[in-house]
């Protein structure tokens, strides 16, 4: 029986000098073949090692931060281009909110107190704030009350031509408790 044959036991491979990197190896004769997959399976494999390769860290850029002010659409709204266009409309606003305490009528020539305010109305009509220019001093209780009605008036027409408005308003002011504004006034007697 002849050593090449298929039903032999021993199957016998010789492996002559390999070129290897500048380096000859040689290798020995291999008389078990089961060895020899597994020595073939090992070198293929370690053809296929996984090295581990130093990762980039990912640079993770930030997107920007976009902060949406969530404004308010005003319901009252003043078409008004001046500050004395805007006046009248912040007067009506005022005799809107106070109808019942409005003096009807031409004032008498004698009046309880007048006060003089100047008014900053932001873009959304709230008040930022409220100078007095003239105080009824004689009558405290008058320059708390129309502090008072001011504040429960807003907020007031947002002036969305002016952005930003500061006009100047006259309180004419009966001894009932009845008031009129200079802007929307009847006169005197």
């Amino acid at each position: 029986m002849r050593s090449d044959s298929i039903n032999s036991k021993r199957l016998e491979i010789r492996l002559w000098s390999l070129p290897v990197k500048g380096f000859n190896v040689k290798l020995p004769a291999i008389s078990n073949p089961n060895w020899f997959v597994a020595v073939l399976g090992l070198c293929l494999f370690a053809g296929c090692s996984s090295t581990k390769v130093a990762s980039v860290p990912k640079v993770v850029v930030p997107a920007p931060v976009v902060v949406v002010e969530e404004k308010t659409v005003p319901t009252l709204v003043s078409l008004a281009r001046t500050p004395k266009e805007y006046r009248q409309d912040a007067a009506k606003h005022i005799y809107g909110c106070n109808q019942h305490r409005i003096h009807q009528g031409k004032l008498p020539p004698l009046l309880y107190a007048i006060g003089v305010v100047t008014f900053e109305v932001s873009e959304d009509g709230k008040i930022h704030s409220f100078d007095w220019m003239r105080k009824p001093k004689q009558a405290p209780e008058v320059i708390q009350e129309i502090e008072r009605t001011i504040k429960a008036a807003e907020p007031f027409p947002a002036p969305i031509h002016l952005g930003r408005v500061r006009y100047t308003e006259t309180w004419l002011w009966h001894k009932s408790g009845k008031f009129q504004l200079d802007t929307l006034t009847e006169g005197q007697i």
